[in-house]
């Protein structure tokens, strides 16, 4: 259990007052995650393989660092990484139709931003007792099936309303990104912007790194999708 621990150091960065001890599971997530982003970036499924392995691994650091909000995302990315999986793995010509790089409709586009602003208000209200009430469920589970687990003791997220930003715009990220619409990348180069700083202030510096470079792939993936939809959308009009 020593690998899923921020403790169990790989190397040692000399930078910055100090340094910085970069963990096992801090330097495999990030490696992993970096490549999913790449590889979604270039339309290749293999992502999805990369991107499981990211979020199970992310999600036991953000538990340890306290931004329960980006764990409980985790979760969600794990079930849509399944699904993403799956949608893009589909050979019918008629759901290769459906997933072709595109833009949302305008009255989409409004309603999604409407649902973004409500739900970051209500997360960053309640995060800290939804995933005080979730904790306690998957304890009890966990007993249940015979393991010694007790309840942990539970700190204040660190920071609620980045916590749920990035939270809320990386689950509607996630759901454009499975159905290829090229607005998941803009809403992943804000979502990256917010994580560069919050996990430096965290003092996960590897995974505030791997974000910096994150935005780039993003910023990357954004003018390749917006090209490949002029150009889809060229061809559908000719």
């Amino acid at each position: 259990m020593d690998f899923f621990s921020t403790q169990n150091i790989l190397v040692h960065i000399p930078i910055g007052a100090g340094g910085y001890d970069l963990s096992w599971i801090e330097a495999i997530g990030t490696l992993a995650g970096l490549l999913c982003i790449w590889l979604a970036s270039l339309e290749k499924i293999s992502n999805y393989a990369f991107g499981l392995i990211n979020v199970t691994l992310f999600a036991v650091i953000f538990f340890q660092i306290q931004l329960y909000a980006s764990l409980l995302l985790q979760l969600f990315f794990f079930a849509a990484n399944i699904y993403g999986w799956y949608a893009w793995s589909r050979q019918t010509n008629d759901n290769q139709a459906a997933l072709q790089i595109r833009w949302l409709p305008l009255p989409k586009a409004l309603a999604w931003i409407a649902v973004c602003v409500g739900a970051i208000g209500l997360m960053t209200v309640f995060i800290n007792p939804v995933f005080a009430f979730l904790t306690r469920i998957a304890v009890s589970v966990m007993q249940g099936l015979g393991l010694n687990v007790t309840m942990p003791v539970l700190q204040p997220d660190a920071f609620p309303f980045w916590d749920s930003c990035m939270m809320v715009l990386s689950i509607v990220a996630m759901i454009l990104m499975t159905r290829k619409y090229v607005e998941n990348w803009l809403l992943w180069v804000i979502i990256n912007v917010i994580s560069v700083v919050i996990f430096a202030l965290q003092g996960v510096y590897a995974m505030s790194l791997e974000y910096m470079i994150l935005t780039f792939i993003a910023l990357n993936g954004s003018r390749m999708w917006i090209k490949s939809a002029r150009e889809r959308g060229s061809r559908a009009l000719s």
